[in-house]
């Protein structure tokens, strides 16, 4: 009758292989949630740099983006309508920062340019006096919000996966790190000079004054 003797070797090798593999699970799981905890950082990060740009601006952008890009699935047609859509964008951005509102004397709003002598209406409605029309004259600040608006629509482009993928479907793993950290910088730097040099303009596509 033969009987079996428990070869130990085995068992301990068994043993090992279930730590590992609990180990190897639990490294999934805290990678899983790093990319979770990643994608909701870059979900708030891009809805509060949004705050910064014209509303209309960054909707038309977060609309057309999938459908310019065909979803991050680019051919050379695909890149240039993405390229026009950013660029058109971000013209946006900069003009829009020159633009203010008023309200005339029945109190209907009026939008215009700002000039280096006042403000131009853009419909003709209204008629400023030369005391109120030179608060509206144009400053170095609105011309330093102008830059730090495409900046900020620059990190907005660099979250949107789409337009990486389209750009860039296969970068380095330096060139991720990149990606991943220079719209933050962007943001954080934009946000602390918007911070400390706000504007006075209620321009298109920004909350109105209550004034």
């Amino acid at each position: 009758m033969d009987v079996k003797i428990p070869n130990l070797y085995d068992s301990k090798n068994h043993d090992e292989q279930k730590l590992q593999l609990l180990h190897n699970m639990d490294v999934v799981e805290a990678e899983r949630s790093l990319i979770h905890r990643a994608i909701n950082q870059t979900c708030k990060s891009t809805a509060h740099l949004a705050n910064l740009l014209p509303t209309g601006t960054v909707l038309s952008f977060q609309l057309l983006s999938p459908i310019f890009t065909n979803k991050g699935e680019c051919d050379q047609v695909s890149k240039f309508m993405t390229l026009s859509l950013l660029s058109l964008c971000g013209a946006s951005c900069f003009l829009l920062c020159f633009t203010d509102s008023l309200r005339d004397n029945k109190g209907n709003i009026c939008y215009g340019f700002a000039t280096f002598k006042g403000l131009w209406v853009i419909d003709g409605s209204a008629t400023l006096s030369p005391e109120i029309d030179a608060k509206y004259k144009l400053r170095f600040i609105d011309f330093m919000h102008a830059v730090m608006s495409i900046l900020v629509f620059s990190a907005i482009a660099m979250f949107d996966q789409n337009v990486v993928k389209c750009f860039f479907p296969s970068p380095s793993y330096e060139f991720r790190e990149i990606l991943t950290a220079l719209p933050v910088g962007i943001g954080v730097f934009c946000s602390m000079l918007f911070v400390a040099f706000p504007t006075q303009r209620h321009g298109i596509g920004f909350p109105l004054s209550t004034n």
